[in-house]
């Protein structure tokens, strides 16, 4: 058998790290000794990264591995292991190398993938998007994000922001901050802070403060949270049928928190595709990510393993 990588996912509460064993394109991997630890987010690149590395020498502990896989949140020039722009969830993130600190503390290959792109390359290959051509991931909880994959390679774009299906504007955002501070994109409106938010416009409850108590109103019959939970699905299913339109995927996979909302979002999100996709592309497949909770760490895995191979 050959030897794991050893896969890490850096976010912004949490890094997870485990040894992936066959990760190769054609087979089905599975992991061991996965643990996590908390991100000390708000102390800076040294120290995130200090912990990253702890964790993933506990995880190693003594083991053989090929490469290390890093799966990190911001936007990630890969070929030069840099994080070009970043929200405010890791102090000063922006312009933190992460690749050598752990290429130098493990001395063996190492291979950097924004954390949705890991995401989206882990459900492609190993999940919905398994025997698929190509596979768009719509990611939608704290914030809202999206990975397209042909071919079972990632779309990382010029800049490696490919994917940002958060900052897509839609009519139902005009007016709505959101957090990259431009106005009017998806993810200020329909991410579950946004849906909280917007329920607060239309006169929730001061108490229904976050995803989990509107989520429940909603379950018991609240009609102003329920209306909150339309407006942000139509709008979604709205940016995904426009994308239906430019990617013509062979499917779409959902993940992520209000992936999990009462019944009236994914209603409303089927007419949003409906509203907004061509007839040539409508019926496309939109569908549950089924890589499970894991699936950064098996992208992450399987990209190091890429980056092993040169290109021909």
């Amino acid at each position: 058998m050959s030897d794991p990588v050893l896969a890490l996912d850096l976010g912004g509460t949490k890094i997870r790290a485990a040894l992936v064993h066959g990760a190769e394109h054609d087979r089905a991997p599975h992991l061991e000794r996965v643990a996590e630890v908390a991100t000390p987010a708000g102390e800076g690149p040294a120290a995130i990264l200090g912990a990253a590395g702890e964790l993933a020498e506990q995880v190693r502990s003594g083991a053989r591995v090929r490469a290390v896989g890093l799966s990190s949140a911001g936007v990630i020039d890969s070929a030069r292991g840099l994080v070009t722009h970043a929200t405010g969830s890791l102090t000063d993130w922006a312009g933190t190398d992460v690749v050598t600190p752990l290429r130098e503390r493990f001395g063996i290959p190492v291979s950097a993938l924004n954390d949705v792109h890991a995401h989206g390359l882990g459900e492609a290959r190993f999940g919905t998007g398994r025997g698929r051509g190509s596979l768009l991931l719509v990611a939608v909880g704290t914030g809202i994000g999206g990975c397209h994959v042909v071919d079972g390679r990632v779309v990382i774009g010029v800049h490696g922001a490919g994917g940002h299906v958060g900052h897509v504007a839609v009519p139902e955002a005009e007016g709505v901050p959101c957090p990259c501070g431009r106005p009017g994109h998806l993810e200020g409106l329909a991410s579950g802070p946004g849906i909280v938010r917007l329920a607060a416009r239309l006169g929730a409850d001061a108490a229904l403060r976050d995803g989990r108590s509107l989520a429940a109103a909603a379950a018991a019959g609240d009609e102003i949270a329920l209306e909150a939970y339309r407006i942000a699905g139509f709008a979604t299913g709205r940016v995904i049928g426009g994308l239906l339109n430019v990617l013509d995927p062979e499917a779409v996979a959902l993940t992520g928190g209000v992936h999990a909302s009462p019944a009236p979002w994914h209603d409303a999100l089927a007419r949003g595709i409906e509203h907004d996709a061509m007839d040539v592309v409508a019926g496309s497949p939109v569908l549950a990510a089924s890589a499970g909770a894991h699936a950064a760490l098996l992208g992450a895995a399987a990209r190091a393993l890429d980056d092993l191979v040169p290109p021909p």
